[in-house]
């Protein structure tokens, strides 16, 4: 038998936290187009990229954000997004430890 121990509550958490934020197809489209630039987006180039408006836009980033999957900088008066390399690389060792699967990397590595 594996081991039938739970994640611990703390670690749960976080990992919840993730999936809520990836729980919207438009969330998920941001994610996958700063991951897919390289380097960092006004939000003016993100809304011209997907077939959302600024406010909604806007709204997304922030939660984004919170768990920390996307990086925000002001440059002078620009707001400038970027992928959080280091969260999205340990999202799929979330979601290993999740289905009870060794970790290749330990989770702390995205707090």
């Amino acid at each position: 038998m594996k081991n039938a121990e739970p994640l611990d509550r703390g670690d749960a958490e976080i990992y919840a936290s993730w999936f809520k934020a990836l729980a919207d197809g438009t969330r998920v489209q941001l994610v996958s187009l700063l991951a897919r630039a390289g380097e960092p987006m006004t939000v003016g180039q993100i809304v011209a990229a997907v077939p959302v408006g600024q406010s909604t836009v806007s709204a997304h980033l922030k939660q984004l954000a919170a768990v920390g999957f996307v990086l925000a900088e002001d440059r002078g008066a620009a707001r400038l997004y970027r992928i959080n390399d280091n969260c999205v690389e340990c999202f799929p060792t979330a979601a290993d430890l999740v289905m009870g699967r060794r970790s290749p990397a330990p989770p702390a590595a995205a707090r």
